[in-house]
């Protein structure tokens, strides 16, 4: 078709890959990379929408969901913005073509305790959490997967379990293979929008994403 460059949007996620649809980008990204195309493959991290579910609950007065004590897993969150800016840069920008580019947001990586404490003080309220234990995700992992051999709604419904856990216990950072470990400081960031520069507007009900089948999780 004559096309010459493809920016391709992939996930950081990959770097460590586990689930079914990890490997389907994995296998685009590999094809992509042989087809002869100049090629531009960017791995954002965590997107804001995918960091706003807890939002109501929270401005409802209910406890802030956590995966063991909360710290487990930082990102550096990129927004819409941002990210749009950095694709469209790719295309004039020679150091982003015939590379894999991890890209995160603007700033610390913040863990999901930092995001539940800062929204509670947004809100002026006493911050309160619940933490859920990581076995009990593995728990209904197991057992939707084993209905979902009779079952395939059940089958799908363990699918998304795996998701669950993958994003409850990995980071979102540049995976250091050698030293086997996630490096916050090897994580490029782009852009000036920051996760609690959203979560500011959101608790005034200004631009709260519409989180798609981001609302799931």
């Amino acid at each position: 078709m004559g096309v010459r460059h493809f920016v391709q949007l992939s996930a950081i996620c990959v770097q460590k890959p586990l689930l079914a649809f990890q490997h389907a980008k994995l296998a685009f990204e590999k094809a992509l990379i042989e087809s002869g195309m100049t090629y531009s493959i960017v791995r954002p991290t965590a997107f804001f929408k995918s960091l706003s579910g807890q939002l109501e609950r929270v401005k409802k007065g209910k406890p802030f969901l956590l995966f063991g004590d909360g710290q487990l897993t930082a990102c550096k969150p990129i927004s819409d913005d941002d990210l749009a800016d950095f694709l469209v840069g790719c295309l004039d920008d020679a150091s982003r073509h015939n590379q894999i580019l991890p890209i995160g947001g603007p700033g610390p990586a913040i863990t999901p305790l930092q995001q539940g404490e800062h929204l509670f003080a947004l809100l002026g309220m006493p911050p309160r959490f619940k933490r859920v234990p990581v076995g009990l995700m593995d728990a209904i992992v197991a057992v939707l997967s084993v209905l979902g051999k009779f079952i395939p709604a059940a089958a799908d419904k363990a699918e998304l379990a795996r998701i669950g856990r993958y994003y409850a216990t990995e980071s979102m950072l540049v995976w250091d293979a050698q030293a086997q470990r996630y490096d916050a400081q090897a994580t490029p960031s782009h852009g000036s929008q920051t996760l609690f520069d959203a979560y500011a507007l959101w608790v005034k009900g200004e631009g709260v994403p519409d989180r798609g089948e981001h609302a799931v999780f």
